[in-house]
């Protein structure tokens, strides 16, 4: 698939299918059926399991693990002894893993993003149908363009667990939205959680997760352009870490400021600088309307509030921020189990299954919206080493461009 087909490809939620999140909708089990296959590739130390890519399947209802794969015996010990399985499920070698148990599913479980992109290819060589992956996705566009290429010719359906993506009140929010609640959208302003890992790392780390969000409610991008720093001073090519943690690749400074313009017209921004003393709660992303704002905090519940009224108006009558649930604006949450399954990364994992199952449906975060942010980040790169320039996405250069300064 190459760059322009997979961003003009069916990127964006519909509203049926996010509907069907809602209503958690359980998955059908035959119990004369076999057990769905499950492969599960770790590599403790270099980024473990992810945020319970493992366990997560011992939820699902009819999901056999069949096999794990570890490149660190002891870490493959302990895993194995956690998930009770026998010791001739464990493998060293996830290839040696994958082509042994012949698994329907895979996790691509482990938080270092280098690793991911042969993973996910020799797991779709092995003929897996479904394969849910720790983000950040991948680290490049050419990441991108090789695993979603290797899909689309295989049938295999990719699904990212960029979790708050499968969280049921974002249907809430979109209808409120569209019915005319908050007034014409204008901007979004998002940002990273302002820690220690400030500036690229934020960006790629937990920016992604608030990126597939602009995503969602303001479509593609169209340019980016943005300036990334190092203690106050434009970052150069004697500040690049060539191989940055958690397998990001070339890393960079620690503040990140970027301006997207999005395909619905709305202007996007996100910033990050380490450090920045909001404690976390910068984390996340403001919908900003002629009638009112939303907040959107990432993994926090409820997931949402809004702020009525015009924001750029002064007020002298307070206003109260409402909190947004499965339930609607302003009302308790009523399914409290169905967003614990967001947490856990349930929704996610149904949703692949049954879009799997289903002819003609893509995950709810599908690989190519999750291509989506890894492009938006290198974007990001692309655009400073060429000035603070608007650079057009899809990126003709699809590499880190880091490596380039």
């Amino acid at each position: 698939m190459n760059r322009r087909k997979f961003l003009t490809s069916t990127a964006s939620f519909t509203s049926a299918s996010l509907a069907a999140c809602s209503t958690g909708s359980s998955l059908a089990v035959d119990a004369s059926a076999p057990a769905r296959r499950v492969g599960v590739i770790g590599h403790t130390g270099r980024g473990n399991y992810g945020h319970g890519l493992d366990t997560v399947w011992q939820k699902i209802p009819g999901a056999e693990i069949v096999g794990v794969a570890d490149g660190d015996a002891d870490g493959l010990n302990k895993e194995l002894s956690k998930l009770k399985l026998p010791e001739s499920a464990g493998f060293t070698s996830y290839q040696e893993m994958l082509e042994k148990t012949k698994p329907e599913f895979v996790s691509v479980a482990p938080r270092h993003t280098d690793q991911h992109r042969d993973m996910c290819l020799a797991a779709i060589a092995a003929g897996a149908r479904g394969i849910y992956v720790e983000k950040p996705f991948l680290r490049s566009p050419k990441d991108a363009d090789d695993v979603l290429a290797a899909a689309e010719k295989a049938g295999t359906k990719i699904a990212v667990a960029h979790r708050n993506r499968y969280h049921p009140a974002l249907l809430v929010i979109d209808r409120f939205i569209k019915d005319g609640k908050m007034g014409k959208l204008l901007e979004i302003r998002s940002r990273g959680k302002g820690d220690r890992r400030g500036g690229a790392e934020d960006l790629w780390v937990l920016g992604t997760h608030v990126l597939n969000l602009v995503n969602f409610f303001a479509g593609k991008p169209r340019t980016c352009s943005a300036v990334m720093w190092k203690d106050g001073q434009p970052v150069t090519k004697a500040d690049v870490i060539a191989e940055g943690s958690e397998g990001l690749g070339a890393l960079a400074g620690n503040e990140v400021h970027a301006r997207y313009e999005m395909d619905s017209g709305v202007i996007a921004t996100f910033d990050s600088v380490a450090n920045d003393e909001t404690d976390g709660q910068g984390f996340g992303l403001f919908l900003i309307g002629s009638k009112g704002q939303i907040n959107i905090q990432i993994d926090r519940d409820p997931l949402a509030h809004f702020l009525p009224g015009n924001p750029f108006q002064p007020y002298t009558v307070p206003r109260a921020w409402q909190p947004i649930t499965t339930a609607g604006v302003n009302k308790e949450e009523t399914q409290p189990d169905k967003v614990a399954e967001v947490h856990n990364h349930v929704a996610g994992v149904r949703d692949l299954v049954e879009s799997v199952d289903t002819k003609g449906r893509e995950p709810l975060c599908s690989g190519e919206d999750a291509a989506l942010t890894v492009e938006m980040v290198c974007a990001v790169f692309e655009s400073h080493r060429q000035g603070g320039k608007a650079v057009s996405i899809p990126l003709e250069q699809r590499e880190n461009a880091l490596t380039l300064l």
